[in-house]
């Protein structure tokens, strides 16, 4: 399982060549919240904004200290306002959105979110805070996505989880805590 903060800083190197294609600034997805690509590099062109990005299929590696592509050539141009949900930079964020219960019980805010390696893959759960201070002292928590994912509704402005999710929570903080 993979996590958004692990990949975010890490090279990205062609994996044909072994030339540097670029450094992963975050992570853009769709709009039913899958992974589907990597955004290397986000700049201006007069009065246009763009980005970089490596698309999902083009990744053949991750691994701790490099993601691995398999052609720099796969890295495509993008105009900003296409590139609509990211993990922390875009125009529509994941991080920090507020998890909330369908009873409207806030269980946190988004601090990191898991996937699995496969192509295309979907958020599979999230990593959780409540604030700096209940981090310290309490920890974080983290939230398993339902096995059906029709429950979770990924908004702009919000998630919305079942209330179920919510004792499925304190039972994983009491296992490791």
């Amino acid at each position: 399982m993979y996590n958004a903060q692990r990949l975010i800083g890490l090279p990205v190197i062609d994996g044909k060549t072994g030339r540097r294609a670029g450094k992963v600034l975050d992570l853009w997805f769709d709009e039913h919240w899958s992974l589907r690509g990597l955004l290397l590099k986000a700049g201006r062109w007069w009065f246009k904004r763009y980005c970089d990005v490596a698309p999902w299929e083009s990744v053949t590696a991750l691994g701790p200290d490099a993601v691995l592509l398999s052609d720099a050539g796969a890295v495509r141009r993008y105009d900003a306002a296409e590139i609509g949900r990211t993990f922390h930079t875009g125009r529509i964020r994941l991080k920090d959105l507020p998890v909330v219960t369908d009873e409207g019980r806030q269980l946190g805010r988004v601090s990191d979110v898991y996937f699995q390696e496969n192509q295309g893959t979907p958020i599979t759960g999230l990593e959780l805070t409540d604030g700096f201070v209940s981090d310290l002292l309490e920890g974080r928590k983290r939230l398993k996505f339902p096995a059906d994912p029709g429950l979770v509704k990924l908004g702009e402005d919000a998630i919305l989880v079942p209330a179920r999710c919510e004792q499925d929570l304190e039972a994983f903080v009491r296992e490791s805590g």
